[in-house]
């Protein structure tokens, strides 16, 4: 996976859980990496993320540029000379916005945008687009015991199944990228990551990412119990490395992949991996399991549980086999949760 000499990477929204990482190992591998922020203020945050990456990387050969994904302006000037494109950057938000087009438009537009300023820099090898597993399995009727693959997609109408305004955004706007490539594409080439939940050790705080304020409020005893929820998991450096097997493996090309550990946990699942492996703070994780019956009461009053409530009880597995055959090897389940709950430990923010 090392970079072709002097080969320029592009990933969007480098202040992100996901896009520190990515340039983290980028750099690693001797890519030189320009990285995209919404306003200069955000440079000294990604150095700043950097500085704790493992093994140390040399943030020389890492660029700035100002481009937001709601406007035009920047975004040429970002692909000017770029080989690789990592488009991470994409709002993942803790509550549902009661207008779906606040999600949906950022997505698709954006997605767009960058596609269209790859393709006209003529240097642009391949795209590989962040995508999701909320792009895989979501709006079409649950099936027990079915194990999810890349050949799957969510119905972003919902004709059959429960689908929220980001599920859709996310649907939507892998959709509008693969139609791009068909339709204007050319000799450039695409490839999406569909990561389910990602967890493991961010490189920045505070950590914007949802599937961290999980875990912090596990290990701080705010959650009173567990609803029965199930998640993918996969840690946030595995997330990362398969970007790079994306866009550098030939075979990759014109693929999707998702980017999973394995099975999934629930979260009384999770709740006991930090109970086991990190028992200073074991008293504090909840142990008993909400009434299904009392969530879906609660989720009218509180809006951050709505969205949830149409999915517990259900168990959705992932398959991970086709990232495998690009010789992916991801951290376990139970490793990404852990390393997790000790990053919040280590920099000191369980509050």
């Amino acid at each position: 996976m090392a970079a072709q000499q002097n080969e320029l990477m592009l990933v969007t929204g480098g202040s992100g859980f996901v896009a520190l990482h990515c340039i983290a190992q980028a750099l690693a591998a001797g890519y030189r990496v320009r990285t995209t922020v919404r306003s200069t203020s955000k440079q000294s945050n990604v150095l700043k993320g950097l500085e704790k990456a493992q093994p140390p990387v040399n943030s020389k050969n890492l660029e700035f540029a100002v481009a937001d994904l709601m406007k035009d302006e920047g975004w040429d000037k970002a692909l000017a000379g770029v080989s690789l494109v990592l488009h991470v950057a994409s709002p993942f938000p803790a509550v549902q916005p009661k207008d779906e087009n606040a999600l949906i438009r950022p997505a698709v537009d954006g997605t767009l945008r960058v596609l269209k300023a790859a393709k006209s820099a003529g240097s642009v090898r391949r795209v590989v687009v962040t995508s999701s597993a909320a792009a895989i399995g979501y709006g079409t009727a649950y099936q027990p015991g079915k194990v999810y693959t890349e050949a799957d997609w969510s119905d972003p109408e919902g004709r059959s199944g429960h689908i929220t305004p980001y599920e859709k955004s996310k649907t939507l706007a892998e959709r509008a990228a693969w139609d791009f490539i068909k339709r204007e594409g050319g000799e450039m080439q695409l490839t999406t990551v569909n990561p389910v939940g990602v967890f493991g050790p961010p490189l920045l705080w505070p950590c914007e990412s949802t599937t961290c304020d999980v875990i912090n409020q596990m290990l701080t005893g705010k959650l009173p119990g567990y609803p029965d929820l199930t998640l993918g998991v996969v840690d946030v450096r595995d997330v990362a490395s398969l970007h790079l097997m994306a866009a550098t493996k030939p075979e990759a090309s014109g693929q999707r992949y998702l980017a999973v550990a394995g099975k999934s946990l629930s979260l009384a699942d999770m709740g006991a991996v930090l109970r086991k492996d990190l028992p200073e703070h074991a008293g504090r994780v909840p142990t008993r399991n909400l009434p299904t019956f009392l969530v879906k009461i609660m989720s009218y009053l509180m809006p951050q549980l709505r969205d949830i409530a149409p999915q517990l009880g259900q168990k959705k597995d992932y398959s991970n086999d086709k990232a495998k055959s690009l010789g992916w090897k991801p951290k376990s389940a139970d490793e990404a949760i852990a390393s997790c709950g000790q990053a919040l430990v280590d920099a000191g923010v369980l509050r």
